[in-house]
């Protein structure tokens, strides 16, 4: 155990001189964020609002930002945090875990909750001219108050009844409300996206000709392939009927069927995370530490 600290401590101890190096003392340094200005309507003369966009070391107009250069160094940080849970459970991994949880609920609240539901869904159709002058320029004028939308405004308001020390028992009727008006409306995509597009998707014609009247071996293979793995399957959740001679012979290739498709979609999970991780090593090497420049944009 202690040799493992050690080579740890060594490994930390390396890689903290290289950025102090790559930082302080290398010519090119690492880790900086350059921006310019960018109308944000280049054809209107009147519209002078502006903003600020990245931007390449070397460009007409670059300046360095110090607060996107910020931003950077703790991305890079986290980045780093939350890798270190491969050596062990550490303070920096838990520290990055609870910030990053933190953000997300602060971000859902604000974002998702106020600024894509409350304003405008709710507000902007009790009180549109204040919205429009507050907080939605872009508001149809016509729009006039809709008062059915006090509705959702009291039941919102009786959900929240349960933060309060009494009468909790109130916030269970719209939340009864939303569970079952929820249910009822996925109820029917969830049965034809489950249910009836798959029932339709296999029923493919096992014999299938090409445009010019030919026979289509592969089509045609393909299709009752999906059919025979079809019967199959359900062949093998068919506990009525004993597991034996030709039904038993179906349970078993049903059997194969299942598990390639399990593995084919564990393996694209595992590819979707390995995409994750392969992003996340580029973001270190490319735009923090300046190792790697696949895109050409900087001078050296």
């Amino acid at each position: 155990m202690k040799r493992e600290t050690l080579i740890w401590t060594i490994l930390f101890v390396v890689g903290g001189l290289f950025l102090f190096y790559r930082a302080a003392l290398s010519e090119h340094g690492m880790g900086k964020e350059y921006v310019k200005e960018s109308r944000i309507n280049p054809q209107s003369a009147s519209d002078l609002r502006i903003k600020f966009v990245n931007a390449r070391i070397g460009e007409e107009g670059a300046r360095f930002s110090l607060s996107r250069t910020v931003g950077l160094w703790l991305s890079a940080f986290f980045t780093l945090a939350v890798l270190s849970f491969l050596y062990r459970d550490n303070v920096f991994y838990k520290i990055a875990e609870s910030i990053f949880v933190g953000v997300a609920a602060g971000w859902a609240m604000a974002s998702a909750g106020f600024w894509e539901a409350i304003v405008p869904k709710l507000l902007a159709n009790l009180v549109p001219d204040l919205m429009r002058t507050w907080a939605l320029p872009d508001l149809d004028a016509s729009r006039k108050p809709n008062y059915i939308y006090l509705v959702p405004l009291v039941l919102g308001i009786m959900v929240l009844w349960r933060l309060m020390p009494r009468g909790g028992w109130i916030a269970r009727w719209p939340l009864a409300f939303i569970v079952g008006t929820f249910a009822g409306i996925k109820l029917i995509s969830f049965l034809d996206a489950d249910f009836v597009n798959q029932i339709r998707s296999t029923i493919v014609p096992l014999v299938v000709l090409n445009q010019q009247g030919r026979y289509d071996v592969w089509s045609s293979l393909r299709n009752a392939g999906l059919v025979f793995g079809v019967l199959s399957c359900l062949t093998y959740f068919f506990f009525s009927l004993e597991h034996r001679g030709l039904a038993g012979k179906m349970a078993r290739v049903g059997v194969w069927y299942l598990m390639i498709t399990f593995g084919a979609s564990f393996a694209f999970t595992v590819m979707g995370r390995i995409a994750l991780l392969a992003a996340r090593i580029s973001f270190l090497l490319d735009d923090w530490l300046w190792l790697i420049d696949p895109k050409g944009e900087r001078p050296f």
